[in-house]
């Protein structure tokens, strides 16, 4: 099956590490984790970062610590927050918003760390300004017909966009990623996806967009557990909500009239399997990102079974020096690498707009088959 040269020394088995819960965990940087690692350029990519919000993840990801990365300039709409995270990305240049920032021209790259309601118009943005651009989950929210736009402006671009989806990154996901372009998974027939954080209180977020999210409206951190691995993509739908006893979940107390607390979605996919996706906001108790697969050759759960006797390696790639892990399963400093990697080397990088819309747009139109009690649905492919 043409594995590769690089195995563990024992076949037929890739232990993972112990799953870790969603944004705590962080992996400092350190000399093992920079093992190996090589510059892919001299130049330093000068980038803009906008958003520092609750979650604070407009410093989160490490571009201040990248030393092929200048930050320009920061913006945040509050000022407070504006100045809190020029400090800690150790940058003077601030704007009072992502508008005014896109026009300074010394800027090549953006990070979007905004509002997700924002996302896909903070985007297009960004292109129409001639710049690269990253960001945070998810690509689009609600509106399929945004998602035709962010495509098209990305393929009229000729700029580079990344969604820093963190299951991606984490441990499991790049194993079965390895494993599977390898063959040693071979066609997957199921594949199972779970994003739980219990929200008895929603986040706090700008104008309360947390407030009664549809849960299948986050839907990328259980998607990658198939998207992510396959670079594939889902064709249809079935999902079913409930309702939920959490008061912000009730339809009359939110601005999207949800009233459901946990989604879960029964999807077709396109290489022919199926894959269970689910989220959910209202279940207390063990929580977090995680996901298993199951092929025609091997499956994955913590660690690898399969016919394949040689293996590939399956260790995350190495970071640069002083750039940690960091949060969510230690993906931060992983997906801001592979932006900055593809960029400065001309490359496509993981988590491309194709892939980023199949995670996104798949997860709305799960909540259209919630509302009309399970009715399969069709979902759009993207394609580069």
């Amino acid at each position: 099956m043409g594995l590769g040269a690089a195995a563990f020394a024992a076949p037929g088995t890739v232990r993972g590490r112990q799953r870790t819960t969603a944004g705590v965990g962080k992996e400092p940087a350190g000399a093992e984790a920079a093992k190996g690692w090589q510059p892919v350029s001299e130049r330093r990519l000068r980038v803009g970062i906008v958003g520092y919000g609750a979650c604070q993840f407009g410093a989160a990801f490490g571009f201040q610590d990248h030393p092929n990365v200048e930050v320009v300039a920061v913006s945040d709409l509050v000022p407070e927050r504006c100045a809190n995270l020029a400090r800690a990305c150790r940058c003077s240049k601030t704007y009072p918003s992502l508008e005014t920032l896109v026009r300074d021209d010394r800027i090549e790259a953006v990070f979007v760390a905004t509002d997700a309601p924002s996302h896909a118009r903070h985007c297009l943005e960004v292109l129409e300004h001639g710049k690269h651009v990253a960001c945070a989950v998810p690509a689009v929210w609600e509106s399929v017909d945004d998602a035709d736009r962010l495509l098209e402006a990305v393929k009229a671009s000729g700029r580079h966009y990344m969604m820093f989806e963190t299951s991606c990154y984490h441990d499991d996901l790049h194993a079965m990623r390895e494993l599977y372009r390898a063959g040693g998974l071979g066609k997957l027939l199921y594949a199972e996806g779970e994003y739980y954080h219990y929200m008895p209180e929603p986040i706090p977020s700008h104008q309360g967009w947390r407030v009664g999210l549809p849960p299948q409206w986050y839907p990328t951190h259980s998607n990658a557990y198939y998207v992510g691995v396959t670079g594939g993509s889902f064709s249809e739908v079935s999902c079913l909500g409930m309702p939920s006893v959490i008061p912000h979940l009730h339809p009359t107390r939110n601005r999207y009239h949800n009233a459901f607390g946990t989604e879960i979605a029964l999807f077709r996919t396109r290489e022919g399997g199926t894959a269970r996706m689910a989220v959910s906001w209202d279940t207390p108790g063990d929580g977090g990102e995680r996901g298993r697969v199951r092929g025609e050759r091997g499956s994955y759960y913590g660690r690898y079974e399969g016919l394949a006797k040689v293996l590939p390696d399956t260790k995350r790639p190495p970071l640069p020096p002083n750039v940690g892990a960091g949060g969510h399963g230690g993906s931060h400093g992983h997906l801001m690498n592979e932006f900055v990697t593809a960029v400065l080397t001309g490359r496509t990088p993981l988590v491309n707009i194709a892939m980023a819309l199949n995670m996104t747009v798949a997860g709305i139109v799960a909540h259209q088959s919630a509302l009309k009690h399970g009715e399969w649905l069709k979902i759009p492919e993207y394609r580069l």
